[in-house]
């Protein structure tokens, strides 16, 4: 709701270049993947579960189909991660000497996606080489 009634107008008024790529984008991975599919997958990556949900109000995603992909994203994120927590803890012997390691390990993973869509925008947006 806040994105819907302050999103808007915050980025026509802004002459904020990132917030006006950050929007664009947004739009891109709703349009690409679809409103269900993307809020759900935001859920797993860091910066974008961040950014997309008041980006996702600014560009008029139904109030209905948010919150209910929001809460489809929450209960595959917390179930998730309570089984998941479950079978490392029932499976591995003396988890919680791996756990640090492990934890790091996962944040890593869940920032490759951001690191290359980050690579892929400064490679297309560099300009390209004259040749003579």
């Amino acid at each position: 709701l806040i994105g819907r009634r302050a999103g808007g107008a915050l980025v026509a008024r802004s002459r904020s270049q990132r917030l006006h790529d950050g929007m664009k984008r947004a739009e891109e991975l709703l349009e690409r993947y679809g409103y269900a599919k993307a809020i759900v997958l935001a859920r797993f990556i860091p910066v974008v579960r961040t950014v997309l949900n008041p980006m996702a109000g600014a560009l008029e995603v139904p109030v209905r189909t948010f919150a209910l992909w929001q809460v489809v994203g929450g209960l595959v994120w917390a179930i998730g991660v309570t089984l998941a927590g479950y079978v490392l803890g029932s499976s591995i012997p003396n988890v919680d000497r791996y756990l640090l390691p492990l934890v790091a390990l996962i944040v890593v993973v869940s920032l490759i996606p951001l690191l290359t869509e980050v690579l892929r925008s400064r490679r297309n947006a560099r300009p390209k080489a004259r040749h003579k």
